[in-house]
């Protein structure tokens, strides 16, 4: 038997999961970012996966995403992105969170609720990375070779998506033109 719950947080609860985030990265502050890193890795490696809910599983891989996503000297992430996922994974790092994670059942809930709102600010960020891990693994199957021993970096994703959509322009523009209608470009005709 399963069971729906809906959480919904209005203004003030939202207002207190900021000025947790705020109070978690003031802490932070003079960590460097490996410190940062270690600390929300630790919640991952210490959390009993036999004793919380599902919810909090699904949660708690989003956050190892966010914390591959600092670390993957593959991609390259700019430093100022760099510095929003190091200071969402701040709360992370923080041992004094709003709910004691060694209580049962509900101890990592605020950590699962941070977690939604920290995907939610990142997603820009967290959709570009999921796409070249799958530009990598996908190029690891073509070569045969294990993901992570290959080499590739964030400017031969780059390279391919720019060459993906300059095809995509070209299929857009032949299907335009022969899309069934009678109109052919003619004043920028290339010669």
């Amino acid at each position: 038997m399963s069971l729906d719950i809906t959480i919904q947080l209005d203004d003030q609860d939202l207002d207190h999961f900021i000025e947790a985030m705020r109070r978690a990265q003031v802490k932070a502050a003079g960590l460097s970012p490996k410190a940062i890193v270690d600390a929300a890795s630790k919640l991952l490696v210490g959390v009993p996966t036999d004793k919380v809910p599902h919810f909090i599983k699904d949660r708690l891989e989003k956050l190892d995403q966010m914390i591959q996503l600092v670390l993957d000297e593959g991609y390259g992430l700019p430093d100022e992105d760099r510095n929003r996922v190091l200071s969402c994974l701040a709360y992370f790092a923080d041992p004094d969170d709003i709910i004691p994670d060694n209580v049962p059942v509900i101890g990592f809930l605020d950590d699962a609720i941070m977690i939604e709102l920290c995907v939610r600010e990142l997603r820009p960020e967290i959709d570009s990375y999921s796409d070249f891990v799958l530009y990598r693994n996908q190029e690891a199957t073509r070569r045969g070779v294990d993901p992570i021993g290959l080499r590739t970096q964030r400017v031969d994703w780059l390279e391919t998506r720019r060459q993906e959509a300059h095809e995509g322009m070209r299929r857009r523009r032949r299907d335009g033109y022969g899309g069934g209608s009678n109109w052919s470009p003619t004043l920028f005709r290339a010669r």
